[in-house]
């Protein structure tokens, strides 16, 4: 069997998704041939160039922009664009399909989906296509050619009910969660790793992501964390997580000096062992890390959502009772200072964290797609 895994290069979830399902599948399922494409820029890599530049310029100086964007693909000119300009690169990924000549696609982005089912449409392929949202609101976009798309999988059952409300059969959606990797499903010893990352064993930890390599909302991000070094005590530390971002590690360095109950560190792979030694953490709310998150039972402080799929999946946890939104009008200060001293509240954010939490999403993912 050959299996196409498409995923395309705006903001690392779609990439880590499409991978946490070909390990899933090369690991577990014998007789297989597993090929991971970046669809856009199998396309034009030029095209793919500029797209993820604008994309990553947009987020980072002018994200209500990309919220405008967001909003309007759903409808109107902007939508028939969208859905023109697939159906045409439809033809050029069509190479692919007749090399690779694929029993099953899997998209983790709506533009794989769109091809495809386009390709479906025109009989130039027969493959068994499945969509995997990787966020916590749906986007039409997804839904094009619906009607030549085999699996649906969303991350909670609201968006289920939404899409078949929609006029998507019932049964080709499936309430699985967004893929996560295995690293998640691992029992790791708290003391050790607290140990390697020179952590108090009896303090609790908050993990503080600062935004990567966009440093969306800097300024803001820096008066957050100040925000929660003025009010830990001595009952918490905390790991601050710079990612790629220099500039925005070395104003967490200068914001939080000998501190010694505040470690800063750059780009880390080590996020599933971070996380299960945390007990708040503190993030954008993309949906990769939202469901790391989930999986780690850990309560959710909301910070700088890009407007569009960000915005809503932030509204969605806090709808939820698993986190909290700082949003920027408000006093980082107050809201910190408010969480912090409500230990019940968080307790309870903890419990509904785990109850939210589908850490088996990639197997049952993959198990739907392969009994089908």
């Amino acid at each position: 069997m050959k299996i196409l895994i498409f995923y395309a290069a705006y903001g690392g979830g779609h990439l880590s998704a499409a991978r946490s399902i070909k390990q899933y599948l090369d690991e577990n399922y014998k007789n297989m041939e597993t090929e991971l494409v970046d669809c856009v820029k199998y396309i034009n890599k030029g095209l793919d160039k500029i797209t993820t530049l604008a994309y990553k310029e947009m987020a980072k100086k002018a994200p209500w922009a990309w919220g405008e964007i967001y909003n309007h693909s759903q409808k109107g000119t902007m939508s028939h664009i969208s859905n023109g300009a697939n159906k045409i690169m439809s033809f050029k990924l069509y190479k692919l399909f007749e090399d690779f000549k694929p029993d099953v696609v899997i998209s983790t982005h709506p533009f794989g989906s769109q091809m495809t089912a386009y390709l479906k449409s025109k009989g130039k392929t027969n493959c068994v296509l499945a969509s995997v949202m990787t966020d916590f609101a749906s986007h039409d976009q997804w839904l094009v050619g619906h009607e030549y798309i085999d699996h649906i999988f969303v991350s909670h059952e609201g968006m289920k009910k939404e899409i078949i409300s929609k006029g998507v059969k019932s049964s080709k959606v499936h309430a699985t969660g967004i893929p996560l990797s295995n690293r998640f499903l691992e029992h790791f010893n708290r003391k050790e790793i607290k140990s390697s990352f020179d952590l108090d064993i009896n303090k609790k930890t908050i993990l503080f992501f600062g935004g990567g390599e966009f440093g969306l909302g800097k300024d803001k991000t820096l008066k957050i964390l100040k925000a929660f070094i003025d009010n830990i005590n001595n009952e918490y530390q905390i790991i601050a997580i710079s990612g790629k971002n220099k500039k925005m590690q070395e104003k967490f360095e200068e914001l939080v000096g000998d501190n010694p109950n505040v470690q800063v560190y750059g780009f880390t792979n080590e996020v599933p062992e971070l996380m299960s030694i945390s007990d708040l953490v503190v993030t954008k709310p993309g949906g990769l890390t939202i469901t790391e998150s989930l999986a780690s039972g850990l309560p959710i402080v909301v910070i700088n959502p890009i407007p569009g799929q960000e915005v809503e999946n932030a509204e969605f946890l806090e709808k939820k009772g698993v986190a909290v939104w700082i949003r920027k009008t408000e006093d980082p200060e107050q809201a910190v200072s408010e969480l912090l001293s409500n230990p019940e509240q968080i307790k309870h954010m903890k419990i509904r964290s785990k109850l939210m939490a589908k850490k088996h999403s990639t197997q049952d993912i993959c198990k739907i797609i392969m009994e089908s």
